[in-house]
């Protein structure tokens, strides 16, 4: 060793005879010292082993969703680590329990986002909202559609035209956005051509033949003259209207007018329909046919939107309804389902019977019968279990000698469940 280490060493070891000692170190003895130090090693040693092992999975999870929702990009710092720590105490390692874990999923996961139709998604709207100024038009709308014919309702102002119009690219949303096949819709030509609209409003070229108009429409979609009369001339025979086509439009009824706009839409083979109110101002027998063809393309295996505010003429077209309210989706399903979800509201049936009031006083013992209330032939049966109180009425019906006459229910249509979720 040289002479100036050994005399560094020697400087260090003079200063720390002269350093302040705490009070215990004064009173301590070197051996009690010594034993001081290696209980706090070993103290140390201890606590790092205690501390419980994290879950890396769920940190790099909950990385990942933050990177994805921020973005802006912030560096990570490193943890800082420290010479010397202070005791801290024993970690506890209980376990949550599965409720916790469960609120927790469900805060962080996704919303379910709701289908109708069948099959793949054929349309799919994403958080969709459009102002008018003021005005809300649609607010906050998210929704798959599959195959097959949605009935699309609520009453007059509740946003049924708007949502047409954005779903069909006319108008481009304030908020969220509406994909077909994955493809973004608005100011899309090609995705536009796949689809076919009949507005509420009449939109027509009053000199022209109905004929002449459904050819010129179809000629639009890129189709040679010759093609364009002859998908014309089915599109017309589609609708019932081939013995009118060369007539001009300005002298066509209500519902002659109403038909030649579902032929215009059909034309060019469309594989989406959206009809707005297609069967306001046509007659009986026209209403039939065009109920009759719109079915028909959905077992086709076509989209076909119908927005209506006509309930019982929506129902015979299809069971799947979108309800709108206010620019909001308040229901949306099969209606039977929707039905059964208005848990607050007893279900109604009306037994049509030859003895009403003994069956009554029968059916007043059941705890799930909420009211009954007497009608000319019958009673009407208020339940709060109706697959139970089905079951229940002819049972003891036959064991009591009534004869019943046949069993109804004002609940199972579409205009309960419209009056339950909009008021």
């Amino acid at each position: 060793m040289s002479d100036d280490v050994q005399k560094e060493i020697s400087e260090a070891d003079e200063e720390s005879k002269w350093a302040p000692k705490s009070e215990a170190e004064e009173d301590s003895t070197p051996e009690e010292l010594s034993e001081a130090n290696d209980a706090e090693t070993e103290e140390s040693e201890a606590e790092a082993d205690s501390e419980p092992e994290s879950d890396d999975s769920d940190d790099s999870d909950d990385a990942l969703d933050a990177a994805d929702s921020d973005d802006s990009e912030e560096e990570i710092e490193p943890p800082k680590t420290e010479a010397k720590s202070k005791p801290k105490p024993k970690a506890k390692t209980q376990t949550k329990p599965d409720s916790d874990s469960k609120e927790k999923s469900k805060k962080t996961g996704r919303k379910e986002i709701p289908k109708v139709g069948t099959g793949d998604v054929v349309i799919a709207a994403r958080r969709l909202s459009l102002w008018y100024g003021q005005i809300i038009g649609i607010n906050d709308i998210t929704l798959d559609i599959g195959s097959g014919v949605l009935g699309l309702l609520g009453p007059n102002g509740a946003g049924k035209s708007t949502f047409l119009k954005v779903m069909t690219g006319q108008l481009q949303p304030s908020t969220g956005n509406v994909a077909v096949h994955g493809k973004i819709i608005w100011n899309n030509p090609d995705v536009m051509s796949k689809i076919g609209f009949v507005p509420e409003q009449d939109a027509f070229y009053e000199d022209m033949t109905g004929r002449e108009f459904v050819t010129y429409l179809t000629q639009l979609q890129g189709y040679p003259k010759a093609e364009a009369e002859k998908l014309a001339d089915e599109a017309i025979e589609a609708v019932t209207l081939s013995d009118q086509a060369h007539r001009r439009i300005r002298e066509y009824s209500k519902g002659m007018r109403q038909r030649i706009k579902i032929a215009q839409a059909l034309a060019h083979k469309p594989e989406i329909l959206f009809l707005d109110e297609p069967l306001a101002g046509t007659d009986p027998v026209g209403r039939r046919h065009i109920i009759n063809l719109i079915r028909g393309l959905g077992e086709e295996g076509r989209t076909v939107v119908v927005s209506s505010h006509i309930l019982h003429e929506v129902e015979q077209m299809t069971n799947n309804i979108v309800l709108i309210n206010k620019g909001r989706v308040v229901a949306d399903g099969n209606i039977y389902r929707i039905r059964e979800m208005i848990d607050e509201h007893p279900h109604t049936i009306f037994v049509d019977c030859d003895k009403p009031r003994e069956f009554a006083a029968i059916m007043a013992k059941f705890d799930d019968v909420v009211s009954m209330e007497f009608a000319t032939g019958g009673v009407h049966i208020a339940t709060s279990a109706p697959d139970e109180c089905y079951s229940r009425i002819p049972q003891l019906a036959l064991e009591q000698g009534i004869s019943i006459r046949r069993i109804t229910s004002p609940d199972n249509n579409l205009m309960s469940v419209f009056k339950y979720l909009v008021n």
